[in-house]
């Protein structure tokens, strides 16, 4: 993911995730054979005075030095009706590629981790009827010349919570102003269909302590075969479109 003579933004949101990353990659930079530049990047989309005060008391104890910039986001997708969490994410995406080019970076890292990745298997199956996941890498198709990276790709977040736990760290949730204002799940974060498959996958666990790796290893162990259909952006295949062919060789 990190190449020789990269320059990084190291994206920032205030939570555990991206905090993580951006101590994992002050280590990689002071310890890695690889050199490269790395930037700490925070977006302000509108947080309260407190969840800000945090992010910032955060980085000065985790001593990364941070590069704040404001947008307006939150007050953008406040009154959105429909999918709100998803403009807002793409919203978010495009203001860190964009900061990270005025910054000379070539590529932006992002905080997900393994639970972010099979949770997002299940949510485009089960509510959109697809088969896709989080990719470790992809290139931006808005801007050129850069690239996403997601470093903790294969860290699990039970692993993050220790992390966090073990050095008595307190590190700000969603902070947006829709989840502020829904009820509050046990463990503080807001009900979502991410937070759905986090409950289901939990669930799972409890029948069998292989059914995260399975789901994960599930979308790289596709037999095409198998499938009635599929595309990759340039054309469609339905199984039926070769089917008395293959029919022949049998």
């Amino acid at each position: 993911m990190i190449n020789e003579g990269d320059k990084i933004a190291v994206c920032i949101s205030g939570g555990k995730d991206s905090m993580l990353l951006a101590k994992c990659v002050q280590e990689i930079q002071r310890h890695g054979v690889v050199k490269f530049d790395a930037e700490y990047l925070v977006m302000d989309p509108g947080y309260n005075p407190e969840n800000r005060k945090r992010i910032i008391d955060n980085a000065k104890l985790l001593n990364i030095p941070i590069h704040i910039f404001e947008t307006q986001i939150f007050d953008s997708v406040v009154n959105v009706g429909d999918h709100p969490c998803y403009l807002c994410a793409r919203m978010r995406r495009g203001y860190l590629y964009k900061e990270a080019q005025k910054l000379g970076c070539n590529k932006i890292a992002l905080g997900h981790h393994f639970d972010d990745v099979i949770e997002t298997i299940l949510m485009g199956m089960l509510y959109g009827a697809q088969i896709q996941t989080m990719m470790p890498k992809l290139h931006s198709t808005n801007h050129p010349g850069m690239e996403l990276i997601r470093p903790l790709y294969m860290v699990k977040e039970k692993d993050i919570i220790a992390w966090a736990r073990r050095n008595e760290l307190q590190f700000i949730q969603c902070a947006c102003r829709f989840t502020e204002n829904i009820a509050d799940s046990e463990d503080g974060v807001g009900h979502s269909k991410r937070q759905e498959m986090k409950e289901l996958i939990k669930k799972f666990r409890q029948t069998s302590p292989y059914i995260d790796k399975n789901i994960f290893n599930s979308v790289q162990n596709v037999n095409l075969t198998t499938i009635i259909g599929y595309h990759d952006n340039e054309r469609e295949y339905n199984f039926l479109d070769d089917y008395d062919e293959r029919g022949k060789k049998c």
